[in-house]
């Protein structure tokens, strides 16, 4: 089995800056892509950014140009860096990864972490 665990969730003012990580752990070969999502109350889980294996990222336009995703492959971790937060912002934050557990397995397994909460207040 895989974990993800996510971490740096918390409560921040307009304007200011938080960092998330995800690490994962377990039957883990290797790791493709990995991102994060986010649902805030009364509204569907979306995409915020994903990465690469090979560090090509894509994000949601609603947060180009003030958060950042990056990762450590030698530490199986994910990060994302929030800056400029907005109350829109505010949702819990999913970390995701796709993960292949061994080397003879074809494929990959798509887990989830618990979530993590971000709350932005103005």
């Amino acid at each position: 089995q895989v974990q993800l665990v996510e971490s740096g969730g918390g409560l921040v003012q307009a304007g200011g800056s938080l960092r998330l990580s995800c690490a994962a752990s377990g039957s883990i070969f290797s790791i493709n892509d990995m991102g994060w999502y986010r649902q805030a109350p009364r509204k569907q889980r979306e995409l915020v950014a994903r990465i690469t294996s090979g560090g090509g990222t894509n994000y949601a336009d609603s947060v180009k140009g003030r958060f950042t995703v990056s990762r450590d492959n030698a530490k199986n971790t994910v990060y994302l860096q929030m800056n400029s937060l907005k109350p829109e912002d505010t949702a819990v934050y999913y970390c995701n990864a796709d993960v292949r557990p061994r080397e003879w397995f074809n494929g990959f397994n798509n887990y989830w972490g618990q979530g993590t909460q971000v709350t932005v207040s103005s």
